[in-house]
C-alpha cells in the first residue's frame, strides 16, 4: 500500500474524501485538518508519503504554504480549492504539482482521488524521452519526475529502439520529430511494427505543428501530439490521459482473459498461450507437464456451507498454487472446481515432488470463511512428456485425474 497525506479544514470534505478513498484498497491515507497537523504527520513519516491531497487555504496557512511543504518533501500533490482564481491556479501549477481541482461537488472529489490514484500508479511506470535537445530532455524529465514516473532518455530513434529492446517495462514514448540518424516519424513507424496501441503509447512533441506533419504521425500510429513550447500542466494532463487509456486496455484484456471470481487466467487464455508453449517445446523436443487439479467432494462444501463458502474454497486454490508455482507456469481455472496447469523446463522428478508438496499443503490447510472452518483435499492428474497436440495432453492428464478420483482421492497420479 502507498501512503497518501490528505489535508482539509472542512470536516465535510474530509468525510467525502475518506468515503471515496475507501474504494481504492491500495491507498493508505493519513488525515489532517490544518497545516500544523500535516507538518507533524510529514515529520513522523520522515516525508515518506507517495502523494498528497491538499486544501490550498488552511486556517493556519491561508496563502498556500501547504504546497511548499509538499514540494520540500518531494510529495506529488493534487491541490483542492473552494474558489477558482486563474492567477492563483497558474501560480500553483508552475510549482510542478499534479493537478488543481475545484472542490464544489461529489464529482470533483472523485476526480481528485482518481488523480491521486494515477499518481500512485506512476511509481511503477517507465517512460522513454527521445529528443536530440538536452535542454528539452531535462525539461521533460523534471516534469515527469515530478509525477514520479521512471524516466529513461535517448538522443535519437536508433538509440530509442535499442533501449526498448532491453526494457520491456516502458509504457510510453515521448518523441521529438527532427532528430539525427532516425527522426520521430520513422521511430513511430518502427515502434508500431513491434507494439500495438494497447501496449505502448506514443506522444509526439514538436515545434513543427503543420497539419500534414501531425496527420503523418497520427496515421503512422502516434497517440497524441504536443506543440513546443509546452506547459507543465499540458504535458501532465496528456501523459496521464494516455496512461489511463493503457490501463483501460489492460482492464479489458483482464476481463477477456481472466476468471472473474479468482483473477486466474481462464480456459480461453490457457489455450491461446498454452498452444504457443506446447509448439515451442515440441520443436525443441522438450517434455512438458500438463496438470489437472480438482477439489475433492466440492459439491458437499456448497451443499453444507453454501456457495459463498464454496467461492472462498475456490479462491484458496489460487492462493496455494501461487505460493508453490513459478511465475512462468501457466495456471488457469478451467471451470467450476477444476484447474489446469502447464509447466515447462522441469524434470519428471521435480514435477512429482512439487505436486506432492501442493497436495500436502491442501490436506493441512484450514479455511476460515463466513464464521465456519473448513478443510478439503485435492486430486491431481499429470501427463508428463509430449503427445501429438495440446488437446491430447489435456485429455491424458484428465484421464490421470479420473484415476486419482476413483482410487481414493487426495492423491497425485502421473502418466508418462
Amino acid at each position: 500500500m502507498k501512503k497518501v497525506l490528505v489535508v482539509d479544514d472542512s470536516k465535510t470534505i474530509l468525510a467525502l474524501l475518506k468515503s471515496e478513498i475507501e474504494h481504492y484498497p491500495d491507498i493508505d491515507a493519513y488525515y489532517a485538518e490544518d497545516y500544523k497537523s500535516a507538518m507533524r504527520l510529514v515529520r513522523e513519516r520522515q516525508g515518506g508519503f507517495h502523494a498528497a491531497l491538499l486544501d490550498l487555504n488552511l486556517p493556519d496557512a491561508p496563502d498556500g504554504e501547504i504546497v511548499e511543504l509538499a514540494i520540500a518533501n518531494k510529495i506529488p500533490a493534487v491541490i483542492l480549492s473552494a474558489t477558482i482564481n486563474k492567477e492563483l491556479k497558474d501560480s500553483v501549477m508552475k510549482k510542478n504539482i499534479v493537478d488543481f481541482v475545484l472542490k464544489n461537488d461529489q464529482a470533483s472529489i472523485k476526480f481528485a482521488v482518481k488523480a491521486i490514484d494515477r499518481t500512485l500508479k506512476n511509481y511503477d511506470v517507465s517512460v522513454l524521452i527521445v529528443d536530440d535537445s538536452k535542454t528539452y530532455r531535462m525539461a521533460l524529465r523534471k516534469i515527469l519526475s515530478g509525477i514520479h514516473l521512471n524516466v529513461l532518455e535517448a538522443e535519437n530513434g536508433e538509440e530509442a529502439l535499442k533501449i526498448l529492446e532491453g526494457n520491456k517495462s516502458i509504457s510510453l514514448v515521448i518523441t521529438d520529430y527532427e532528430m539525427p540518424k532516425m527522426n520521430g516519424l520513422d521511430l513511430t513507424y518502427q515502434l508500431r511494427t513491434k507494439f500495438k496501441k494497447d501496449e505502448l503509447s506514443i506522444i509526439v512533441i514538436s515545434s513543427l505543428n503543420k497539419e500534414n506533419v501531425v496527420n503523418d504521425f497520427l496515421r503512422f500510429g502516434a497517440n497524441d501530439f504536443i506543440n513546443k513550447p509546452f506547459s507543465n500542466s499540458e504535458v501532465v494532463v496528456r501523459i496521464n490521459s494516455n496512461l489511463e487509456l493503457l490501463d483501460l486496455f489492460s482492464q479489458i484484456k483482464d476481463m477477456a482473459n481472466k476468471d472473474f471470481l479468482t483473477g486466474m487466467f481462464n480456459r480461453r487464455y490457457f489455450f491461446d498461450s498454452g498452444t504457443s508453449i506446447y509448439h515451442k517445446n515440441k520443436r525443441n523436443n522438450a517434455p512438458i507437464a500438463l496438470v489437472m487439479v480438482d477439489i475433492d467432494k466440492f459439491k458437499n462444501i456448497n451443499d453444507v456451507y453454501g456457495h459463498d463458502v464454496g467461492d472462498d474454497a475456490i479462491k484458496e486454490v489460487k492462493k496455494i498454487l501461487n505460493e508453490n508455482l513459478r511465475e512462468s507456469d501457466l495456471v488457469s481455472r478451467f471451470g467450476g472446481e477444476e484447474f489446469c496447469i502447464l509447466l515447462e523446463d522441469i524434470s519428471l522428478e521435480n514435477v512429482s515432488l512439487l505436486f506432492e508438496k501442493i497436495r500436502a499443503s491442501f490436506e493441512a490447510n484450514i479455511i476460515k470463511s463466513h464464521g465456519v472452518e473448513i478443510s478439503y483435499t485435492i486430486s491431481t492428474g499429470v501427463r508428463f512428456g509430449m503427445l501429438e497436440s495440446l488437446d491430447e495432453m489435456i485429455k491424458a492428464s484428465d484421464e490421470a485425474l479420473y484415476e486419482a478420483k476413483t482410487t481414493g482421492r487426495n492423491k497425485v497420479v502421473i502418466k508418462t
